[in-house]
């Protein structure tokens, strides 16, 4: 294990050298735990903690380090813990609103794909995987929906179709993990890129995990027979090293899916969608099948990207249906 294999390259390298002390060395955080983080660094794995001064100088819970993170940290004296100092600046942040409360909670860092793992028995739901498709768009990584378990359905064809009507655009792979049946996917690790699995429990992420690993790391469980239900085999986010090159992030089962937003889907981002907007002939127009749409107009003449418009879209559909 090295920074490198790890995602380490130039750009954190400068970061990290822009805030350099003696005595600190760079890190990225493969777990967390109630006491404890798991930091890897080229010397070997070390256990790490949060000083006071870090904790008090963030502003929410979703500043200070998680699984993903790359830090700058002190060595602990004689055998005790490191410290994590500094978090350095993320290229990417899985958010959502934590499970009933209102505010941010970090899934994963610095991930440069989603995938965003269905099932046919008992999870397939088109408002689901369009509220995750929202949250990966606030993230900054690019996502990857996986039908996996196609093997117990004689139409992953359709559910392939119906998938992408909601997700225009994104990558689509319907695999076994459990037959081992997942050619297609390993594309995206290429360049020691980091993976992260949201979805359902249930749907197989550890199984699917384990795979992509070549070994036993994640424990499985079978789904409930009665309701296709999956039960929370994965309790807490984990960074693994593939030997085939890039790294995963397994993340617990999602219930609920939230989009931690404090003004909608209102932000720079879609700024240029927000200005067109106030030409359309409706105050609440969805620009979606209304009638004298400015938005829609501004794709039609090639003024304005249909990609972009349809990630809006969707975003605002989330947003709207997080409660369901």
């Amino acid at each position: 294990m090295t920074l490198e294999t790890l995602g380490w390259n130039r750009q954190r390298q400068s970061d990290f050298a822009a805030r350099a002390e003696e005595n600190l060395i760079p890190g990225r955080v493969v777990s967390e735990h109630r006491s404890h983080f798991g930091v890897a660094t080229d010397a070997g794995e070390l256990s790490a903690e949060i000083p006071g001064r870090l904790r008090n100088a963030a502003v929410q819970r979703s500043d200070l380090p998680g699984v993903g993170d790359f830090v700058a940290l002190r060595r602990g004296v004689a055998d005790g813990p490191a410290a994590i100092e500094e978090v350095l600046p993320r290229t990417s942040a899985l958010i959502r609103k934590a499970s009933g409360e209102n505010r941010p909670q970090l899934l994963a860092a610095n991930v440069d794909t989603v995938f965003i793992v269905t099932a046919p028995d008992g999870d397939f739901n088109l408002p689901r995987i369009e509220r995750l498709l929202a949250l990966v768009a606030d993230s900054a990584a690019a996502p990857v929906i996986v039908l996996n378990k196609a093997d117990l359905t004689d139409d992953a064809a359709g559910m392939m179709e119906q998938i992408a009507t909601v997700a225009p655009g994104v990558p689509l792979h319907a695999i076994s993990a459990r037959a081992h049946r997942i050619s297609g996917i390993e594309r995206h690790f290429d360049g020691n890129r980091t993976i992260a699995l949201i979805g359902s429990s249930g749907v197989g992420k550890s199984t699917l995990t384990n795979e992509l690993l070549g070994r036993a790391a994640q424990a499985t469980q079978e789904v409930r027979a009665h309701d296709s239900r999956g039960r929370h085999t994965t309790t807490h986010r984990q960074l693994f090293l593939r030997v085939r090159g890039g790294c995963i992030i397994d993340t617990p089962g999602m219930r609920g899916v939230e989009v931690w937003s404090t003004d909608g889907v209102a932000d720079s981002t879609f700024a240029d969608i927000e200005a067109l907007a106030v030409g359309c002939k409706f105050s609440n127009c969805r620009h979606e099948a209304e009638p004298k749409c400015a938005v829609r107009a501004a794709v039609a003449r090639g003024d304005l990207d249909a990609e972009h418009l349809a990630t809006y879209v969707r975003r605002a559909r989330a947003a709207t249906s997080s409660g369901r």
